[in-house]
C-alpha cells in the first residue's frame, strides 16, 4: 500500500522536475519528492543481504562492456550528468572560472567535429563549488544552462551548530545557487536517532527553498549497508531531491555495493509513495569504464527515465579528462596524454 503523505507540505516550493520529462517506474509516472512523515517502522525494518549485494555489484563490473559508437554515446551521456567539482583548500576565482569554461565546453572542438556531435551542444550538468565561489561561477556560466551547486552545512564533516548550517544554506540560495549539497550528522545514524536526522534534513529542505537539495550520507563513514539503507530512507522521507553517497573526502567514497543499496531504496520509495528521488555517486569515480558501470546499474535498477541530469549525477573532478581521452581514441584511433585534457 502507498504510504500516505501530505502533498501540501511543500506547496510553495517549485518542483524539482518542473518543465522536464516526468520520471516513471514500470511505466507509472512519478511525482517530485515532497517528503512524507517519518515512518519509523519502515526505517527499522530495513534489511540488507550484504553478500548478495556484493555479488550483484561484482557481476555488474564483470559483464562485457559496450564498445565503439555505443560506448561513445554512453560516455557523452555521462558528461551531461556530471557535477564538475572543485573543493580544494587552494581554490581561487580563476580556477573556478577555468572549470566553468570547461563545463560549458567539456569536449575539445576538434574532437566534437570528428565525432560529428557539434549540434548536440554537450555540456556538464553543474559546477560544484564552495559558497565563496557561487557568484564567480554564476557569472562564468551565465546563459549556458549549466547549474551552480554549492556544498553547505559545514561540509564535509557537518558538525557545526545547526543554526550556522541552516544559515549557510540560505546564504548560498540568496547568492543564486541552483543546487545545495548538504551533509548529515552521521552520529544520528550510529545512534539510531532517526527523528533527529529527519528533523535536521527537513530544516535543510526548508532553508533550500526553490533550490535542488542533494543529501550527502557520507556512506564511507556509516559502517554497514543497513545503515546506508536506513539513512537513505530517512533522507527521502524528509524531502531530499537527490541522495548522494559521499563528500569525496572520506577514506571510502562511492562504491557499487553502496550504490546498489541506495538505488533500490529509491525504487522502493517510488513504489510506496509515487515520488521520484535522484541519485548521485561522488568520490573515487575517475575512469570512463567506471562511469559506464554506474550508468548501466542505474538503467537496470531504476530504468531509462533516471538516465538524465534531472535524476542522476556524477560528482567528479578527474573523470572528465579520462572520458575525453576515450572519445578522442574513438574518433582518431589514438590515445592522447592526460595533460592535453586539463580541467582547470
Amino acid at each position: 500500500m502507498p504510504v500516505e503523505h501530505d502533498p501540501s507540505r511543500h506547496l510553495n516550493r517549485p518542483h524539482a522536475h518542473a518543465g522536464i520529462p516526468i520520471p516513471s517506474l514500470s511505466g507509472q509516472p512519478l511525482l517530485p519528492n515532497t517528503g512524507i512523515p517519518l515512518n519509523l517502522d519502515w526505517v527499522r525494518e530495513a534489511r540488507v543481504n550484504t553478500s548478495a549485494v556484493e555479488r550483484r555489484a561484482q557481476s555488474q563490473v564483470a559483464r562485457r562492456s559496450v564498445k565503439k559508437e555505443w560506448q561513445a554515446a554512453w560516455l557523452l551521456r555521462a558528461i551531461t550528468c556530471m557535477d564538475l567539482t572543485t573543493l580544494s583548500g587552494d581554490d581561487t576565482d580563476e580556477r573556478v572560472r577555468r572549470l566553468c569554461a570547461k563545463g560549458r565546453h567539456p569536449i575539445q572542438p576538434e574532437i566534437e567535429k570528428k565525432l560529428g556531435i557539434e549540434d548536440l551542444q554537450i555540456k556538464v550538468a553543474a559546477i560544484c563549488v564552495y559558497h565563496t565561489f557561487v557568484e564567480t561561477a554564476l557569472h562564468a556560466l551565465q546563459g549556458s544552462g549549466v547549474h551552480v551547486a554549492a556544498v553547505s552545512t559545514g561540509f564535509p564533516a557537518g558538525l557545526s551548530p545547526l543554526a550556522e548550517r541552516v544559515n549557510e544554506i540560505r546564504r548560498s540560495v540568496e547568492a543564486g545557487a541552483h543546487e545545495i549539497d548538504v551533509v548529515i550528522t552521521r552520529a544520528y545514524v550510529f545512534g539510531g536517532r532517526w527523528q533527529a536526522l529527519y528533523d535536521e534534513i527537513s530544516a535543510f529542505r526548508q532553508a533550500c527553498g526553490p533550490a535542488h537539495m542533494k543529501v550527502i550520507l557520507g556512506t564511507g563513514d556509516l559502517l554497514t549497508l543497513r545503515n546506508v539503507a536506513r539513512a537513505s530512507l530517512v533522507a527521502m522521507m524528509a524531502g531530499a531531491d537527490f541522495i548522494k553517497t559521499s563528500t569525496g573526502k572520506e577514506p571510502t567514497n562511492a562504491t557499487l555495493p553502496v550504490g546498489l543499496v541506495m538505488t533500490r531504496c529509491i525504487r522502493e520509495y517510488a513504489q510506496q509513495t509515487g515520488m521520484a528521488v535522484g541519485f548521485k555517486p561522488a568520490g573515487g569515480i575517475r575512469t570512463a569504464k567506471q562511469s559506464i558501470d554506474w550508468l548501466a546499474m542505474i538503467k537496470e535498477e531504476l530504468g531509462e527515465s533516471w538516465l538524465r541530469k534531472e535524476m542522476f549525477r556524477f560528482g567528479a573532478s578527474g573523470l572528465l579528462g579520462d572520458i575525453e581521452r576515450q572519445l578522442e581514441h574513438h574518433a582518431t584511433g589514438r590515445y592522447s596524454a592526460e595533460y592535453r585534457h586539463p580541467l582547470a
